[in-house]
């Protein structure tokens, strides 16, 4: 089976052609977005990234930003830094160097302030917009797709039809020889023994047990009982009553297949099929590790509704019940309620879902892109001074 996708000189193959503003320290993003509104076409990020950062946590951002910035639905890449941060442009730009994508500099100090760097960057810009231009779409092979899977303001019904129903359509993606991603690792406590009970390997294996009892502990290091504390009150609102229940719902969305790896926050798997996440269950946190990690569509259930979207993947939003699907009607893509009122099947919505990925992924706009949401975070790892 085939999309229409955008093939990289590097060979990846993305499903959008955006050229991206990006800075690498929130002193100028203010800068990046005054670039991208004098350029159409244009997408920018904004973030409070970049400047102190300590340990571990430099290479985490570090390796968030670049993996997001050599995204393969990113034709090329404006890097836009103060000067005397800690994550410059140059930074990201080395590791851009090893994943082969475009990118241009700028510096605000180096160019002489906000309006000669608005400036320099519109020029070139425009420059990374005529040659993303000449990329046209063509057929390839759905086995090059990374699908990241999320889900958020969870229901009572998440676990019944949204989450098996997208499942499901990972199950077919993987037998395309494609790649899933299931992230969240809170929502996987107290389910961790399934997934363990499906890995490819004893190291996998352990690997689960590792994050999930990793991110317990540091929970309990802040004084948190994570499996006493949640669901959360939104969840418990939508009719959810333990961890172990949403959990046990959560991780239904990332299909029944062997659990070939598990990478790291913001990491591309080297294996395909499904492969687990290390990362939080912030939703937009959860998307830029995904995205950072490869992904180029992302597949969101909720069932309390929720306008989440991303700057340069699409993501499609899947309803767990026909009242949100009609009360959020311009957020939602798909009903997966009609499972419970018997006119679909978990099989049928997971068809839907899997020909949404393929068709999106063609180009397709969801409706969060309609929108304009572009939802970007990067969880903290520790103190920053």
């Amino acid at each position: 089976m085939n999309f229409l996708g955008y093939r990289r000189a590097n060979g990846t193959v993305g499903t959008r052609n955006h050229v991206l503003v990006f800075p690498t320290v929130i002193c100028a993003a203010a800068t990046a977005e005054m670039i991208s509104r004098a350029v159409a076409g244009t997408v920018v990020v904004t973030h409070p990234h970049g400047c102190g950062h300590m340990g571990v946590e430099t290479e985490h951002v570090v390796r968030s930003m670049s993996g997001f910035c050599a995204n393969p639905n990113v034709a090329g890449v404006l890097l836009v830094g103060l000067g005397c941060e800690l994550i410059t442009p140059r930074t990201i730009a080395e590791r851009l160097d090893g994943y082969r994508q475009r990118y241009e500099i700028v510096n605000i100090q180096e160019e002489g302030g906000t309006t000669a760097t608005v400036e320099k960057g519109r020029l070139l810009v425009e420059k990374l917009l005529k040659e993303a231009a000449k990329v046209n779409r063509e057929p390839v092979d759905i086995s090059e797709l990374i699908v990241g899977t999320n889900c958020g303001g969870s229901d009572t019904f998440s676990g019944l039809t949204a989450n098996p129903a997208l499942g499901n359509a990972c199950d077919r993606l993987v037998a395309e020889d494609g790649t899933a991603i299931l992230s969240e690792t809170p929502e996987m406590i107290g389910a961790e023994q399934v997934l363990a009970g499906r890995a490819a390997s004893e190291s996998v294996k352990k690997r689960i047990y590792e994050i999930t009892s990793a991110t317990e502990a540091m929970a309990f290091k802040a004084g948190v009982d994570i499996r006493g504390s949640e669901p959360s009150p939104g969840n418990i609102e939508g009719g959810l009553t333990t961890l172990e229940e949403k959990s046990l719902g959560a991780v239904l969305k990332g299909g029944t297949t062997t659990i070939k790896e598990v990478v790291d926050f913001a990491v591309k798997p080297a294996e395909k099929g499904l492969v687990i996440m290390d990362g939080p269950a912030h939703d937009a946190v959860c998307n830029t590790g995904m995205i950072a990690g490869g992904a180029q569509v992302i597949v969101f259930t909720t069932g309390r509704g929720t306008p989440m979207g991303a700057p340069i993947a699409p993501v499609i939003k899947v309803a767990t019940n026909s009242r949100i699907y009609q009360h959020m009607r311009d957020n939602m893509d798909i009903n997966a309620g009609n499972i419970l009122e018997g006119t679909e099947t978990i099989e049928s919505i997971g068809e839907r879902i899997f020909q949404e990925i393929v068709e999106v992924a063609s180009g397709k706009t969801t409706r969060a892109e309609m929108l304009g949401h572009h939802e970007f975070a990067i969880h903290s790892l520790g103190l920053s001074v």
